[in-house]
């Protein structure tokens, strides 16, 4: 995972993600969105070619919608997860109370409701799933250890 400058200076990840829809709409939207914030985007319009560019390549996270034909969003998370059961997914669907979609009943990390608030929730799911994600910086040491160990050892 690679990193951008933000405003603040800070350093934030800059990560790989895949987004799977049927909708070139939908695709174009949530990509436009998230490339904005410097990550790094690839798009799949079904289930079965983002399996098999997930076979090929390692994304940090995949965002998927639920209706596509052939497989839907469910049953691409469930062949997804045993080729990586670890990799972070976003489920976004306009049915998710309908058919009662949440994570516990998708296997996703984060389901969404596709609304007038989605993308604002699309944006923090992403920073929380990328964050999760980013690699983990060692401790350093701090002086004052570092000289205790020296005169234990002396």
């Amino acid at each position: 995972m690679s990193f951008l400058m933000t405003v603040s200076g800070t350093r934030t990840p800059s990560a790989r993600i895949l987004i799977v829809d049927d909708n070139p709409l939908g695709l174009a939207a949530r990509r436009s969105v998230l490339e904005e914030l410097g990550h790094r985007v690839h798009t799949c319009a079904s289930a079965p070619d983002a399996l098999q560019q997930c076979a090929a390549q390692s994304f940090d996270l995949i965002i998927t919608d639920y209706r596509m034909p052939k497989m839907n969003g469910v049953e691409f998370i469930q062949e997804l997860k045993k080729q990586d059961p670890q990799i972070p997914i976003i489920l976004i669907s306009g049915f998710t109370d309908t058919l009662g979609l949440n994570e516990s009943s998708t296997g996703a990390d984060v389901v969404i409701q596709k609304s007038a608030q989605e993308v604002g929730r699309l944006i923090r799911a992403v920073a929380r799933l990328t964050r999760k994600t980013a690699p983990k910086k060692k401790p350093a040491k701090s002086t004052a250890a570092s000289a205790d160990t020296t005169r234990k050892r002396a």
